[in-house]
């Protein structure tokens, strides 16, 4: 039988993928609540992928002359190019910003997760939910008022 046994960084790693899951999807469910495409798996998996790719350059800066910030560089570009792709211009409108912009941050809260700093990513995460829990009650008000957002204006 062969005998898997698992060190303390392998354990510290394990636990930062399921807190950039968890934080993923607290995001997610926000944008899932309000039918949003990107929603609640896609939120988790751009949180988990920032978080394993800058786990995996604590490995490759052990083993040889790589300079780590090039990964989280990736990361940002790479949702950039994401983000873009959810953003939507038809008849003079903007849709998508927002779930763009809830992409990107969410994988800024992954990367910081794979980093090991709970605190700032968690403090992110609930942050990131009461402002997009924001647009629901900016809405409710407009409903109230009957005023037209500036979301609702041609460009």
């Amino acid at each position: 039988m062969m005998n898997i046994g698992i060190d303390s960084m392998t354990l510290e790693f394990i636990l930062r993928i399921f807190v950039s899951l968890l934080l993923g999807a607290l995001v997610g469910l926000e944008r899932e609540m309000t039918g949003k495409p990107a929603g609640l798996r896609t939120h988790i998996f751009v949180s988990m992928g920032a978080c394993l790719f800058t786990i995996s350059s604590f490995y490759l800066t052990g083993s040889m002359s790589v300079d780590s910030s090039r990964i989280a560089a990736g990361i940002v570009t790479g949702i950039g190019f994401i983000g873009a792709g959810s953003i939507i211009a038809t008849h003079g409108r903007v849709r998508g910003l927002t779930t763009a912009a809830s992409l990107w941050i969410v994988s800024a809260i992954g990367l910081m997760v794979g980093l090991g700093n709970y605190i700032l990513s968690t403090l992110s995460a609930v942050l990131v939910f009461i402002v997009l829990r924001l647009g629901k009650i900016e809405r409710e008000v407009e409903d109230e008022t009957g005023k037209t957002s500036k979301r609702d204006e041609r460009i």
